[in-house]
C-alpha cells in the first residue's frame, strides 16, 4: 500500500504544478464565445486517467478503497472558499447566473462536509453519504457546464475567460476534477460498506482483503 501512498502523492504533486505552469503559459485562454477544449481536457484528462488505473490495478484499486470516506469527505470543506465566485460576480468579472450558482454551490458543499463526514459517512447512513456525495458531483459539473456555455447562454455579456487564467484557472484544471475524483472515491466506498465494519478505534471503515490477499 505505502507505495501506491507515495506514487499517488507524487502524481498529485506533478499534477498541481503542470496545473500551474500551463495557466501561467495561458495554455488555456481562448477566444471570446468559443468552447474551451484545452480547459475540458484539464477537467477530463485526471478524471479519466483515474478511473483506467482504478479499474485495470486490483493494487491501487484496493488503496483507494482503504482510505478514510470521513477524511475524503472533509477535503470538501474547502469548498466553502465558493464566495470567492459571488465577489467576481459582484465586480462583475464573471456572469451572474455562473457565479450565483457556482458560489453557493460551492458554499453549501463546503459549509455541509463535516456534517456529511461525521454523520453520514457510516453503513447505517450509506444511502444520504452516497446522496450527499451525487450533490457534490451535480454542483461541479453544473459549475462547469455554465462556465463552458456562458457565451451561448449570454453571447453579449459578460464572459468566463477569468476562469481560463490564473488564479481561478487553478480551480478548474486541478481543484475541480480532484474534488470530482473524491466524490466518486467515496461513492465506491460506500457501494462496499454492506461487507465492511468498523475497526476498534472507529475512526475509518476496513474493507476485507480479497480472499488470497490476506
Amino acid at each position: 500500500m505505502s507505495k501506491y501512498a507515495k506514487l499517488s502523492a507524487g502524481l498529485l504533486a506533478a499534477w498541481f504544478v503542470f496545473a500551474l505552469s500551463s495557466s501561467a503559459l495561458h495554455v488555456y485562454k481562448n477566444a471570446p464565445n468559443t468552447p474551451p477544449i484545452a480547459l475540458g481536457l484539464a477537467v477530463v484528462t485526471p478524471i479519466a486517467l483515474f478511473l483506467v488505473w482504478f479499474a485495470s490495478s486490483p493494487g491501487f484499486r484496493q488503496f483507494v478503497l482503504s482510505l478514510s470516506p470521513r477524511t475524503l469527505t472533509l477535503v470538501q470543506s474547502m469548498r466553502i472558499v465558493g464566495f470567492v465566485f459571488l465577489v467576481l460576480g459582484t465586480y462583475k468579472i464573471l456572469p451572474a447566473f455562473f457565479a450565483l450558482s457556482a458560489g453557493w454551490g460551492d458554499i453549501a458543499i463546503g459549509a455541509t462536509a463535516p456534517l456529511a463526514a461525521l454523520r453520514l459517512a457510516s453503513p447505517a447512513q450509506r444511502k444520504g453519504f452516497i446522496f450527499w456525495q451525487f450533490l457534490g458531483i451535480f454542483d461541479l459539473v453544473n459549475a462547469l457546464a455554465l462556465g463552458a456555455l456562458a457565451g451561448i447562454i449570454d453571447p453579449h455579456g459578460i464572459s468566463a475567460e477569468a476562469m481560463t487564467v490564473l488564479p481561478m484557472s487553478y480551480i478548474t484544471t486541478f481543484a475541480v476534477p480532484l474534488f470530482l475524483i473524491l466524490h466518486i472515491i467515496c461513492i465506491a466506498q460506500a457501494r462496499r460498506w454492506p461487507t465492511t465494519h468498523f475497526a476498534a478505534t472507529g475512526n475509518r471503515f476496513q474493507t476485507p482483503m480479497p480472499q488470497g490477499q490476506e
